[in-house]
């Protein structure tokens, strides 16, 4: 029982989770170490820094190598670079960097990067939201009534992320066969 008590306590704090709008992120221009430690701060509430390594110098740089950020200017970064690294730190827990760099270019594609930025933070609140309604069994209008143990909510959120990553690969490869 003990379990479902921190299970709830953790979706709780899923409902209060709010990633920093474009007009939030700093305007000055901040170096690596900054950088690091703002990221970590914004995503440690989601991402429990000991279970995953958010990020490091390295991986900012190998980004920037691979161009999925632009580059820093004079060894700064600016609040294009943390929106960048803000929606790569998330994505990357579910699909690979080269799947990461098409979706950018997509979603580029169709909105300017503060408009895509801003609705990336909306659609992921919306789905943490999602998940602690799951948890805390609140009115939920995406599933049917399920069983009460926790234990389902664990398989059935499985093949469901499985799921919407196929959907996610598939759009990607067409995206590719468009071009």
């Amino acid at each position: 029982m003990e379990e479902n008590a921190e299970l709830k306590q953790w979706a709780q704090s899923l409902k209060e989770v709010r990633l920093p709008r474009w007009e939030e992120l700093p305007e000055l221009e901040l170096y690596m170490d900054q950088v690091i430690t703002l990221i970590d701060r914004y995503l440690s509430p989601i991402i429990e820094p000991e279970k995953h390594h958010l990020l490091s110098s390295a991986m900012v740089n190998n980004y920037v190598k691979h161009k999925l950020v632009p580059p820093p200017v004079k060894k700064r970064y600016n609040k294009n670079h943390l929106a960048y690294l803000i929606a790569i730190t998330l994505i990357k827990q579910v699909l690979t960097i080269p799947d990461i760099k098409q979706l950018i270019v997509m979603q580029l594609t169709i909105d300017e990067p503060k408009m895509a930025y801003n609705n990336f933070c909306q659609k992921q609140e919306e789905s943490l939201q999602y998940v602690a309604e799951l948890v805390l069994a609140e009115e939920n209008t995406f599933l049917p009534v399920r069983q009460a143990d926790y234990r389902y909510l664990a398989v059935e959120n499985a093949v469901a992320s499985f799921a919407s990553k196929l959907l996610v690969e598939k759009i990607i490869e067409l995206e590719k066969t468009d071009d």
